[in-house]
């Protein structure tokens, strides 16, 4: 205390400058105000009101804390009626843990999944507000795609080869024919005295890729049942590792080639000039497009979505097989029909949503580029890491997977052709998914050899 006094007097002598040019009053009246000043600065470090001061400031910052999480989970949690279905997840569970009916918990898992994937595109979306609409669409097709991968890798772990190569040829037919022809179909609907429109050179290099992708799925299959391979058993594994690193090396070719040359690939198209010539409403779309979350809350709702879709990923992974024999329905079918739909949640709704607006180029590219990107990464992707976890998981889908695939493909190339669209088209998409989904049902996949874990159905 000695110390900051003895400072406390310099600097107050140093402010009252030399004395020889004062009078006694000038003086006087100095040392009067700083006594009166010191006075109020000595109330002011008053020891009580101090730490009133200072324990206010956590208080109030606790508070803030508090109001910002609560806003938060309101906003993600209770705003949505689809997340009434978030309680089946810990009931999954809890049924797991007390009964060993399969069904039920896979059931219930299915469930569960269902609002944590339209939230996991939810919280994606609220991001892409902030790193911009390029690198925010790449995020939307990236974790849109996030509940697909996640059970894959969970089945591959436990060598369910079989469920990762359905669940993902599932998700590309889900994405093209029932997203694709949904979205055509109500936009149609809406806009029904008139076609919408697209644009054609998006659509042909995204058609020339699931081709591609359909060309490493097809050689690996002819290789292994015209029985012509050099080694049996071997060729044909290491022919779908080479094609898949090819087809990783040819989809980071076109995330460059987006980035860098199609920039306005995913721009949302409010800010300029609609598909039909006609100005939109800016003010309309800012309004409805302003972010609801932060950054940071964004982040944070990311990793937790992610996260309890890999815990309930696991639990469906394992009673996959039993509510196969519970239902007496094929493994086929749920893993091709059952579970993309879940998966494809969110692309589902945002690509309705989008058409409904006028904005066909944004729904083509949910659809068609969620499609693309599991064709072209993630089922490479699960090969390599098949590959790193020991398992011989390869492209070989089998004639009739790679058949309906290389069909698929063609029919909707067919209908991108014109870069038109209508309701007609959607209907027409729609009834060739209930096709295929009628297919699978009554389609007993082989037994093989390294199918372990999967039996025959």
């Amino acid at each position: 205390m000695d110390y900051k006094v003895q400072v406390g007097v310099q600097s107050h002598l140093e402010q009252m400058g030399p004395l020889d040019d004062r009078t006694m009053e000038d003086l006087d009246d100095e040392c009067l105000f700083p006594s009166e000043m010191d006075a109020q600065k000595t109330q002011s470090v008053d020891p009580n009101q101090h730490i009133s001061v200072s324990g206010s400031l956590p208080f109030n910052g606790n508070k803030m804390t508090r109001n910002g999480v609560y806003k938060s989970i309101k906003t993600v949690v209770f705003s949505n009626k689809l997340n009434l279905l978030m309680p089946f997840g810990p009931l999954a569970i809890l049924v797991h843990k007390m009964t060993d009916s399969s069904g039920w918990v896979f059931f219930l898992s299915l469930l569960g999944i269902t609002p944590l994937a339209e939230r996991l595109g939810y919280a994606t979306e609220q991001l892409a507000f902030f790193t911009g609409p390029t690198v925010g669409g790449l995020l939307n097709a990236t974790f849109g795609n996030a509940t697909e991968l996640i059970i894959s890798i969970y089945a591959l772990k436990s060598g369910m080869k079989r469920v990762v190569q359905l669940s993902l040829l599932g998700s590309i037919l889900s994405n093209m024919l029932l997203v694709l022809g949904c979205a055509f179909f109500c936009g149609g609907l809406v806009y029904h005295g008139k076609e919408q429109v697209f644009s054609k050179a998006t659509a042909v290099v995204n058609s020339g890729l699931l081709l591609m992708a359909v060309m490493g799925l097809l050689f690996p299959a002819v290789l292994h049942y015209t029985h012509t391979e050099r080694i049996v058993g071997k060729s044909e594994l290491a022919l779908s590792r080479f094609s898949s690193c090819v087809m990783l090396l040819a989809y980071a070719a076109y995330l460059v080639f987006q980035l860098k040359s199609q920039t306005d690939l995913y721009v949302p198209l409010g800010e300029e000039v609609n598909q039909n010539g006609e100005n939109l409403d800016n003010n309309d779309d800012d309004e409805d497009e302003a972010p609801e979350i932060s950054k940071w809350e964004s982040i944070i709702w990311l990793a937790i979505m992610t996260a309890w879709i890999s815990i309930l990923s696991d639990y469906l992974v394992d009673t996959i097989e039993g509510a196969s024999d519970a239902w007496n329905v094929p493994i086929a079918f749920i893993s091709v029909i059952l579970l993309p739909i879940i998966g494809n949640a969110a692309e589902h709704a945002s690509a309705i949503m989008f058409a409904m607006k006028d904005k066909l180029d944004i729904s083509l590219g949910v659809a068609i580029g969620s499609s693309t990107q599991i064709s072209m990464f993630g089922i490479p992707f699960c090969v390599v890491i098949g590959w790193m976890m020991g398992q011989e998981m390869d492209l070989n889908f089998q004639l009739f997977e790679t058949a309906t695939l290389f069909i698929t493909v063609i029919v909707v190339a067919f209908f991108l052709q014109e870069g038109t669209s209508n309701y007609f088209k959607g209907l027409m998409l729609i009834l060739c998914y209930l096709i295929v989904a009628a297919s699978f049902f009554v389609h007993e996949d082989p037994p093989t050899d390294d199918q372990s874990k999967q039996p025959g159905t």
